[in-house]
């Protein structure tokens, strides 16, 4: 009975499987719909609303370029995730005209056609079609790694190839349920063009919002993305729990779509080979981003008063960069001086000067005994408590807003030694403001610009970061005055001086030889950090379904999924 049973479903397989494949020389024999179109999508933003009721809203606006000479765009189809939606629920208009004209399309299997009427966008010129679309049920998923949470997968309505052209700037914002913390819900990787995590805010309800852009999208293709969250925040009622029987059909029609080349262009298995190179290729780019997503959730105005470190990890700079800002501030103050550059070895000051930064005296107990993994151990640690920090400080602040504010205080940092008129006086100023210099991203060349071929007065600090290069400097533990004018009251012709280009290699140096002599392999090390301050989301379900153009039908009952069919082009 068992092997009966399963003949027939291979013999039906088999047979899907030859209607699937005869089905492009059958469309090609069809006279193409859209054949007089030709336009480029130049927009496409959509927000994709996860209600409290586990209904979804959409609201797409189209921004669209008519080719010249081209059939006016006078009906735009957008394709749905299900066919759960209520005509009666979705409103359509073009440049705030209101539209009546909104039907069950003919051209996409799942989805509507609106009609422009006497709003139709004419050859040569340019139109923005709004479509709002309410109470989408069936669009949720049992997350298939956490039976707590709920999967929620979308891709945005797409064109036919043959109409639309160009490059399309999309935007994608989730709106998540109310009720969920920042922390709790986790996003799916995205594939390129998009960027493989979203940028993370609060929308104007206070909701948790995943945004993904680019501007180098085509209005032909379909992207897919994703976030798993509790699933406590919705009725259970309104996840969709399918049986195993489901699950073996539907996969068994996406692998025939796969083969037909309708909903996974270019075949099935060269798809799931990209998407895992891809996964890869994000994870290891996710190595370095070592800021929880909570830290980027927007507050209003800018968080003053941060440290030079504590600003470069809001900037998410290298660890051993910061690490050697770090470094850099314990010498300044005569905690320690370095013994040994290659390996790194430092002596502790046996009595620390007050007013340590807590990173800074971490930073000292972590050299202050043991072997080479204790050291590294102890500097996760540090940078571990410094990201946790900020974490605390940013709350209620924006991210952008303070990066913005501190990006400012870099640039007139350099503008500052730049307008030194003499070398004794650009090195004093360089001194002052090395630690805000080292927030750009290209300090080493602008370092070497900025101080130029000449000599620069070194500071007399440096002597206790670089032995070799400055003799006849204090030792750890003693700080020299400095005044307004030269340092100590030292005349200038007795301050050690260096060619502008050397001394600046010897900073750019003091970071890779921070990192080659302790943190090792960097991605490591970051990782390690990463791991704890910004775990990676445990894998959820997710689905990359679809339409192709010409209105191929969607797979979507599947696990989290919930996409939408290719639209229209006519």
């Amino acid at each position: 009975m068992k092997r009966g049973l399963m003949g027939l479903l291979l013999a039906a397989c088999l047979a899907a499987l030859t209607v699937a494949t005869a089905l492009p020389a059958l469309s090609s024999a069809l006279p193409a719909l859209a054949q007089n179109y030709s336009f480029q999508l130049t927009q496409e933003t959509v927000n994709a609303s996860w209600e409290s009721d586990g209904t979804l809203t959409l609201d797409y606006v189209f921004v669209f370029a008519n080719g010249a000479g081209a059939s006016p765009i006078d009906f735009v189809d957008v394709g749905l995730p299900n066919d759960s939606y209520d005509l009666g629920k979705i409103k359509a208009d073009v440049g705030g005209q209101p539209l009546r004209d909104i039907q069950k399309s003919s051209y996409v299997s799942i989805g509507v056609a609106v009609g422009l009427g006497s709003s139709a966008i004419p050859a040569g010129q340019s139109g923005t079609v709004h479509v709002s679309i309410t109470g989408l049920s069936r669009v949720l998923y049992p997350d298939d790694k956490d039976s707590n949470y709920a999967s929620a997968v979308f891709s945005p309505t797409w064109f036919d190839s043959s109409a639309v052209h160009g490059r399309t700037d999309l935007t994608i914002i989730y709106h998540l349920p109310p009720g969920i913390n920042p922390d709790e819900p986790r996003y799916h990787s995205a594939v390129a063009p998009l960027p493989g995590e979203p940028q993370t805010a609060l929308d104007d309800q206070g909701r948790v919002m995943y945004t993904w852009h680019t501007t180098n999208a085509s209005g032909s293709q379909q992207y897919t993305v994703g976030a798993s969250f509790p699933a406590r925040v919705v009725p259970d009622s309104a996840i969709v729990r399918t049986s195993a029987l489901e699950a073996f059909f539907n996969s068994i029609g996406e692998t025939i779509s796969g083969f037909s080349g309708c909903c996974i262009p270019g075949g099935f298995v060269l798809f799931w080979v990209v998407m895992a190179a891809w996964g890869s290729v994000s994870a290891s780019r996710r190595k370095l981003q070592y800021l929880p997503p909570k830290i980027s959730i927007e507050g209003h105005g800018i968080k003053r008063g941060l440290t030079a470190v504590e600003a470069a990890v809001l900037m998410e700079e290298p660890l051993d960069k910061v690490l050697t800002m770090i470094l850099f501030s314990v010498i300044k103050k005569g905690a320690a001086s370095v013994v040994s550059q290659t390996p790194l070895k430092l002596q502790l000051s046996p009595a620390p000067p007050a007013g340590l930064y807590s990173y800074e005296s971490d930073f000292l107990a972590a050299f202050g005994g043991g072997g080479d993994a204790a050291r590294k151990q102890g500097l996760q640690k540090t940078v571990v408590n410094l990201i946790k920090g900020m974490q605390e400080k940013m709350k209620g602040f924006s991210r952008k807003e303070t990066v913005d504010y501190y990006k400012t205080i870099t640039e007139k940092a350099w503008a500052q030694v730049q307008a030194a008129a003499t070398p004794e006086v650009k090195g004093q100023k360089f001194d002052e403001v090395m630690d805000w210099t080292m927030l750009d991203h290209d300090f080493a060349g602008r370092s070497r610009t900025v101080l130029g071929p000449g000599p620069v007065f070194v500071p007399l600090w440096w002597g206790r970061y670089n032995p070799p290069i400055v003799t006849g400097m204090p030792s750890a533990g003693h700080v020299m005055p400095t005044s307004a004018g030269m340092p100590g009251g030292m005349p200038a012709g007795s301050l050690p001086h260096l060619p502008g280009g050397d001394f600046a290699a010897s900073i750019a140096n003091g970071v890779q030889n921070f990192s080659s002599s302790v943190v090792g392999n960097l991605s490591n090390f970051t990782n390690s950090v990463t791991n704890v301050t910004n775990p990676a989301p445990p894998p959820s379900a997710r689905s990359y379904r679809g339409g192709g153009g010409g209105g191929c039908a969607c797979a979507c009952a599947c696990a989290g999924c919930a996409c939408a069919c290719a639209g229209g082009g006519r």
